[in-house]
């Protein structure tokens, strides 16, 4: 073979190699923070809205009766166990997880602070995501190019009446959580693979 045709040989493969380093190693467009936390977000969007699990202690009950969402309708002999009947405002603002509408109160004894009984807001809202933290690479099972930051998923109180939400406040509520969401890189997009 002669040296010309080598060279032309050898620059075509070169030319070859140059175009698929171009077009087969395309580098994953970047996720910020921001692109991340609106993902997270919109997924949240696209779920069944949800009332907000309360837990309602001691000082809560007494909150409550003053707002008119339940009055006390048996006391038993024991002075610290009763029953609550919720009344028309309440059944506006919450539902028990069981059904019905009578609280059973059954603390341990007089003098039981930790005694909470659970209720859930009537007003249903999606969650809420903030403080995304730094996205990073990660490796998923099944996923080519996969990415993963923390956040903090919050209740969306918005439209509970604020009663119910000083309720909401009252020690034993947990209304913010830490999170971790994984995006897979989808058709040349960034989707959201789990939250965790």
């Amino acid at each position: 073979m002669s040296n010309g045709l080598q060279w032309k040989v050898l620059g075509a493969v070169a030319l070859f190699g140059v175009g698929l380093t171009f077009t087969g190693c395309k580098s994953a467009p970047d996720l910020t923070q921001t692109q991340a936390l609106a993902l997270v977000q919109a997924d949240y969007d696209h779920s069944t809205p949800q009332g907000v699990s309360i837990l309602v202690n001691n000082d809560g009950m007494v909150q409550g009766a003053l707002a008119k969402y339940w009055n006390r309708t048996i006391i038993y002999p024991n002075k610290y166990w009763a029953d609550f009947k919720l009344t028309d405002e309440g059944k506006k603002v919450v539902k028990l997880p069981a059904g019905g509408d009578t609280i059973q109160w059954r603390p341990d004894s007089l003098d039981d602070k930790n005694y909470m009984v659970r209720m859930i807001t009537v007003q249903a809202n999606h969650l809420r995501a903030h403080d995304m933290g730094d996205v990073s690479d990660e490796m998923i099972a099944g996923v080519d190019t996969a990415k993963g930051a923390d956040f903090t998923e919050g209740v969306d109180l918005t439209g509970v009446p604020d009663t119910l939400q000083q309720i909401a406040h009252n020690p034993g509520n947990k209304l913010s959580a830490k999170r971790h969401a994984d995006f897979a890189l989808v058709n040349g997009a960034w989707t959201v693979h789990t939250i965790q």
